[in-house]
């Protein structure tokens, strides 16, 4: 029997048409969650599920579905495939986009060859997957598995004052389905790496079979404000200068682990941020990530306790908020190892490997048996324009992801 082949210009096609929509005026793709150019994205990904002869389907926190199935498939699980379409600011067009419309392409492929599979199978786009205009990040999805109640999702905050469930109303978008009404069988996420890895040994295809926990917090030390020239040093309660001690204890502990734990400060701001006056005040968060959950438990109680100290040593006061608190997961074995078999089969080196990102995949993790997929991406990145995977590598990617969906629908 000749194997299945998607549509690559089909598919290498929508991933340009839909990284068109969403460009500012300086020619950056941003497409915020619940914003003008989500909403054109959402439009335009919704015309091509009903041309695919789809079902479609929103639900309360702006989830899109687009379902394939008929009347035997009524009480039966789909197998689903999702990820998102949601950017960040000046964004590249792969980062969650290629995993949705590969979705929709494998879909598309198995009725075309007149597949008749034994359970649906659905393609999702889940909102605010990017958490840039609301948090927290993977939000769609969460709701979807339960962990966050979607009121409590829709009353959400946005960086410019808006409100999520009235911003989901202006553009259409706020769905009437109950979120979690179609539980997955399987779930599947076909995406690019946003790591060097894969490129770096050669290796087509990534087998994913765990991701990484995730704790973010913000940091807010007060000090005291005064002169930068008159106060001497050693009397001074810097506020800034404490800081930059928790950046490098971070840092440096890290590199000294021999784990693959990372800690990341990405924001930071001082008061009154003026050149000659000593910071009263900082406020600046702190991304810990590993794959272990109880080394990651050990960097959060080693960053409390500098904390602890460095308030005492440095006269200042230090408060903490979590922002996010994300378990690390390990995804369904014979799910990885489907991905495995399916990439050999084709003649494509594959990878076990632990994803550094957080995917909606994780949060599905918790109500169905999910894996991911994952393709190269040149030079490691991703969240910026210049990323980039070859068509080679997208379609090779895709054609994992058909022939993983086809033996799961048929079971």
């Amino acid at each position: 029997m000749t194997p299945l082949s998607i549509d690559a210009e089909r598919l290498l096609g929508r991933l340009r048409d839909l990284g068109r929509i969403g460009r500012d005026g300086g020619g950056r793709l941003v497409r915020l969650a619940a914003s003008d150019a989500d909403r054109a994205g959402r439009d335009a990904l919704v015309a091509w599920i009903r041309g695919a002869g789809l079902e479609v389907a929103v639900d309360r926190i702006g989830n899109v579905f687009g379902i394939w199935r008929t009347a035997d498939h009524r009480d039966r699980a789909p197998v689903m495939i999702g990820s998102h379409i949601d950017t960040v600011i000046d964004a590249g067009i792969l980062d969650g986009c290629y995993g949705v419309l590969a979705g929709l392409e494998v879909i598309e492929t198995l009725k075309a060859a007149g597949s008749i599979p034994a359970r649906p199978i659905a393609v999702a786009a889940f909102t605010n997957e990017e958490g840039v205009r609301y948090a927290p990040d993977m939000m769609g999805s969460l709701v979807h598995a339960g962990g966050l109640p979607v009121e409590e999702a829709l009353a959400s905050l946005g960086t410019d004052g808006t409100v999520l469930g009235a911003e989901l109303e202006r553009i259409g978008y706020a769905g009437s389905e109950e979120p979690g009404f179609l539980t997955p069988h399987a779930y599947l996420e076909l995406h690019i790496e946003q790591g060097p890895v894969l490129e770096r040994e050669g290796v087509s295809v990534g087998a994913v079979e765990t991701l990484q926990g995730i704790s973010w917090q913000r940091v807010t030390i007060e000090g005291e404000a005064n002169h930068a020239g008159t106060t001497p040093m050693a009397m001074r309660r810097d506020a800034g200068h404490a800081a930059a001690c928790v950046v490098t204890f971070l840092r440096d502990r890290a590199r000294r682990a021999n784990a693959p734990t990372v800690a990341t400060v990405g924001c930071m701001s001082f008061e009154p941020n003026a050149i000659n006056v000593i910071p009263s005040r900082a406020v600046f968060t702190v991304d810990l990530r590993d794959p272990d959950e109880q080394r990651l438990r050990a960097e959060e109680a080693a960053l409390a306790g500098y904390l602890t100290e460095l308030a005492a040593a440095e006269e200042v006061t230090i408060a903490v908020e979590r922002l996010a608190r994300f378990e690390p997961v390990t995804f369904d074995r014979r799910m990885v190892a489907l991905i495995e078999a399916a990439a050999r089969d084709r003649g494509l080196s594959v990878k076990r490997m632990t994803s550094g990102a957080g995917h909606d995949a994780q949060m599905i993790a918790r109500i169905a048996p999910a894996a991911m997929i994952f393709v190269p991406s040149i030079g490691g990145i991703s969240h910026n324009p210049r990323e980039h995977t070859p068509d080679a590598d997208l379609v090779a990617g895709a054609t994992v992801l058909l022939d993983v969906v086809a033996r799961l629908a048929a079971q």
